[in-house]
């Protein structure tokens, strides 16, 4: 089987499995899926998920396109070819309860030919209101999956994730992080493609045992109209920074993607209140005073 062939079912799979396990913690929401083709080449399997007894709203995407490359992404990507081939998983979960935090996570393999070939990714957390004991949890899982492959990665991608879901305008963290990385290849990992892809699976298998653990710490704590209020707010804040700095939406706009599935990462309730201050001493200043670039969870 070609190389990019093995990928896309290992993805495909990987889609299954995480959409199977999220209906079952769920108990009540089931995935709508839309089978999607793309003008320029390829397609995709767009499922969300809405009104659950814990997630408000969520997806689990799979695409696999080809084609021409945009000259702004070829200036991007520094390479010279037309042809593409991309494939991946993309999630976001925005639940009902503000004490269950939104997860996101991508995995995806991108090609231009031989040479010109390479993996990204990554899985981060983003609470409403930081717990810290959900938060070492999450990270301790990572950096097992990490560590099965190399130790470097672990610190390697942590710092990476603090440094991409930074919102340069508020000066803080998109929340507690997590893991990003960008054009794995044999060259700078020493591992081979069919170990990379045996990592990027590893990082989308960690998904479920990280989340419906955090969905069941948190599913049934009572919340008031304050902290819903709290919670589209830091809503608000995901969005500006996919809007404005998500690398993906970026290419998925750009490469002529499909506006559901690009943007499906989009809360269905925020808000953006003028000049809005924490009450000192409170939880939600404490999830502020934790939103900071080279906290160590792990």
């Amino acid at each position: 089987m070609v190389f990019k062939d093995r990928v896309v079912e290992a993805y495909q799979q990987i889609q299954d499995q995480i959409c199977k396990s999220l209906e079952l913690a769920d108990g009540k929401a089931k995935f709508e899926e839309e089978i999607w083709n793309r003008d320029g080449g390829g397609g995709g399997r767009t499922r969300i998920m809405q009104h659950g007894n814990v997630i408000e709203k969520g997806g689990v995407n799979f695409s696999a396109v080809h084609g021409k490359l945009p000259d702004a992404i070829k200036k991007a990507f520094k390479v010279d070819s037309d042809e593409f081939f991309a494939t991946g998983v993309s999630i976001v979960m925005h639940p009902n309860n503000p004490f269950v935090p939104i997860i996101h996570m991508n995995i995806r393999y991108f090609e231009m030919n031989d040479e010109t070939r390479w993996f990204g990714g990554g899985i981060d957390l983003t609470p409403h209101y930081i717990i810290d004991t959900d938060a070492r949890y999450f990270h301790h899982l990572l950096k097992q999956t990490c560590d099965q492959f190399d130790a470097s990665f672990y610190p390697k991608f942590k710092a990476h994730a603090d440094d991409y879901f930074f919102i340069k305008h508020r000066e803080e963290t998109r929340g507690v992080g997590g893991i990003f990385y960008d054009r794995l290849k044999p060259e700078n990992t020493g591992l081979s493609f069919d170990q990379l892809l045996d990592f990027s699976i590893a990082v989308g298998n960690t998904f479920i045992p990280a989340y419906t653990e955090l969905i069941d710490r948190n599913r049934d704590k009572e919340f008031d109209e304050h902290q819903q209020e709290w919670q589209y707010l830091r809503r608000s804040r995901y969005a500006e920074f996919n809007l404005v700095y998500d690398a993906g939406t970026k290419f998925g706009l750009e490469t002529n993607g499909r506006i559901e599935s690009i943007l499906m990462s989009l809360p269905p309730m925020a808000k953006w209140v003028y000049n809005h201050q924490t009450l000192p001493d409170s939880e939600e200043s404490y999830t502020l005073s934790k939103l900071k670039k080279g906290i160590e969870w792990a």
